[in-house]
């Protein structure tokens, strides 16, 4: 909305900026010498990249405009920086309608790729509001804050962007739908962790390259997924309860999996766990990391020995997706404000019903179909897509003691 006198008309205005190398003191300085001359602050915005300030101030200069010239003058001649003042007529506030944020991740994030991205983002009659960096590793991450924008139309036309470029790509509307609590549900087997835990216990009656066969397929969709799971189940008939303990002790999280966690809980969100796989496997990992609700299947154990069955309704596709409603339901929130995050077929439905649905490192249907993909080895990347950056996860892990790492590898399970 334009300022205006109380006449209606538009008030005049002095824009002064200064650009050159930032250190402590610029603001106030500059401020400071412009206190004297009896103008008015309508807007402030300042941005420092590597080093490099840019800083402008809008005023509403009052009679005294030559000594308002000159006093900035004076202040960023004594400064270092270059200045600029221009004249002009009301705030220039137009109304931010379509809002959205578009946050790209690359490993590398190459200068054709960007280029692509934001002239898509332009054709698409959108225009960039702001640009901040989330992340430098272990990937690039950008967040572009934009106005006029059509969030599934946009999401359609940079996802192709993504595909022919080998980059990730999220959009999602902007505004306060950006804040607020969360509930972020992942799938486990191959998400969460690095293994699929029906492989691990095959492992133990030799069966593991028969069970990994079949449980391939019903990732890609090939199979029905309560199918195969009862038929992997049934190889497992005979084994001692006692494999369970010694496949907990194997399971391997996936890089950035705890600081993922560890993240979502600062914020105050709600973390769940949603599996295909066992809850005798799955409850241990939910206590593990603090993880507010966990469902998957049971396997029925019968004297010590595991019968080759499971207890109970499945956890397939639907359940997988239901699971998530209840969750949501139970926490006060619309699936507006949830998270999915998963890599298999049988996570299609959960991450189609959430507001944000993520294909983590995924089998290639399940990236199609889904809003917005992460093909990096690394789970905290999710957070990026929350417009989470870097340097606040790390910022707030020195602020409590956590131990900061280096540039996470795949296997570290930080």
């Amino acid at each position: 909305m334009t300022a205006a006198n109380t006449d209606g008309t538009d008030i005049q205005t002095l824009s002064v900026t200064v650009t050159g190398r930032d250190r402590p003191g610029v603001t106030g300085t500059l401020l400071g010498a412009l206190s004297g001359v009896d103008a008015e602050v309508l807007d402030i915005q300042q941005v420092v990249v590597h080093g490099h300030l840019t800083l402008t101030i809008l005023l509403r200069p009052g009679p005294h405009v030559d000594q308002l010239r000159d006093a900035a003058a004076v202040a960023a001649h004594r400064l270092g920086l270059t200045l600029t003042v221009v004249e002009g007529t009301g705030v220039n506030a137009r109304p931010r309608q379509g809002r959205a944020a578009v946050v790209v991740l690359g490993a590398p994030l190459s200068a054709d790729a960007v280029s692509l991205v934001t002239t898509r983002i332009a054709d698409h009659g959108a225009n960039i509001d702001r640009i901040r960096r989330l992340s430098h590793y272990p990937v690039t991450t950008v967040e572009f804050d934009i106005s006029g924008a059509d969030v599934p139309s946009l999401r359609t036309e940079l996802a192709l962007v993504a595909t022919s470029e080998g980059i990730d790509i999220a959009v999602a509307p902007g505004g306060l739908a950006r804040r607020g609590r969360r509930l972020v549900v992942l799938d486990v087997d191959s998400t969460l962790i690095q293994q699929e835990v029906i492989e691990l216990l095959a492992g133990h009656c030799g069966r593991e390259a028969e069970v990994a066969e079949v449980t391939a397929r019903a990732m890609a969709g090939e199979l029905d997924f309560e199918e195969s799971l009862r038929a992997r189940v049934a190889t497992l008939a005979g084994l001692p309860a006692s494999v369970l303990d010694d496949v907990r002790e194997a399971v391997q999280l996936t890089p950035g999996a705890r600081t993922l966690v560890r993240t979502l809980k600062r914020l105050g969100f709600t973390v769940g766990l949603v599996s295909g796989g066992f809850i005798e496997i799955v409850g241990e990992l939910a206590e593990d990391l603090g993880i507010d609700h966990a469902r998957a299947n049971r396997l029925e154990i019968v004297d010590g020995v595991l019968t080759g069955r499971v207890v109970g309704e499945v956890v397939d596709r639907a359940g997988k997706a239901r699971a998530l409603r209840e969750f949501a339901e139970q926490e006060g929130l619309p699936l507006s404000r949830t998270v999915a995050i998963g890599d298999g077929a049988n996570d299609l439905d959960m991450l189609d019903a959430a507001g944000l649905g993520v294909a983590f490192n995924a089998k290639p249907l399940v990236q199609e179909k889904a809003q917005t993909s992460v093909n990096v080895p690394y789970l905290d990347a999710v957070l990026y897509l929350l417009g989470i950056s870097r340097e606040e996860i790390e910022e707030a892990d020195l602020g409590d003691g956590t131990p900061t790492h280096a540039p996470p590898v795949p296997h570290a399970g930080h």
